[in-house]
């Protein structure tokens, strides 16, 4: 099966697609098997949102882009799950605001490590770290802990899209300003988050990229004041509502 085998008029285009994207990415080694589970897992959840970028998270993913835009040293962090489904867009958002990428794996091999490195500069990166993982984070014990000390050992902003709820409480506890993007709202890592953003990362990503792109142009104290203004409790307070009631939130 492949993308053209799905017609776009179908009315479950978005989610075969998805469900392609993370199959292909098993087989080509990126993603782990247990990367199935957590992509069905995000899927249930989207269903309840309504396969939707609903207001708050759409607030949320334009203050990511601030937060991005006025960061000394930010980086991405990437998994098998974001290097198949949106590895275009997740370098794309990467060159509009300055920020490095790095692979970061639970289930981590070196094989992996640079099977996904060079998925990812076939999409357009230039430079990927996560080879090194000369640092750790303090407090973990499994191989996510591994970091490169000049990547996320370094940054002051992290972004964590489909991220072990452990290790975004381990990333907070260094200071890191992070931004999460999980579907579940209730999740660890959504809730330990500067930045929780409640979304599809299919839609949030390219979403911060727009963003970001149309606020380069702020000066940094407009920036800051949008950051100031955001409540991330009032974010997961509104998605839940939306998941609960239908409503878009």
């Amino acid at each position: 099966m492949s993308d053209v085998d799905v017609p776009e008029s179908h009315p479950r285009y978005e989610s075969l697609l998805t469900r392609h994207r993370i199959e292909d990415g098993v087989e080509k080694g990126i993603t782990s098997q247990q990367g199935l589970i957590a992509q069905g897992r995000g899927e249930a959840f989207d269903y309840l949102l309504g396969e939707r970028t609903i207001e708050s998270a759409d607030r949320a993913e334009r203050v990511a882009a601030a937060h991005l835009l006025v960061a000394d040293h930010s980086v991405i962090s990437v998994n098998g799950n974001v290097a198949a489904l949106v590895p275009g867009e997740i370098v794309e958002l990467a060159e509009v605001t300055g920020a490095d990428l790095e692979v970061n794996l639970f289930n981590r091999t070196e094989e992996r490590i640079e099977a996904i490195a060079e998925h990812l500069r076939e999409h357009g990166a230039s430079e990927v770290k996560g080879m090194a993982a000369d640092a750790r984070i303090p407090g973990l014990d499994h191989e996510r802990a591994k970091v490169d000390a000049d990547g996320i050992g370094d940054a002051d902003t992290v972004v964590v899209p489909l991220e072990d709820g452990d290790r975004a409480e381990a990333l907070g506890e260094m200071g890191k300003t992070e931004i999460v993007i999980d579907l579940n709202p209730l999740s660890r890592s959504a809730q330990v988050a500067a930045v929780p953003i409640v979304d599809n990362v299919l839609r949030a990503v390219p979403n911060m990229t727009e963003h970001a792109q149309s606020l380069r142009d702020r000066s940094t104290g407009e920036l800051q004041e949008m950051i100031d203004e955001f409540d991330p409790d009032e974010t997961l307070a509104a998605a839940e509502e939306a998941i609960r009631t239908g409503e878009v939130a």
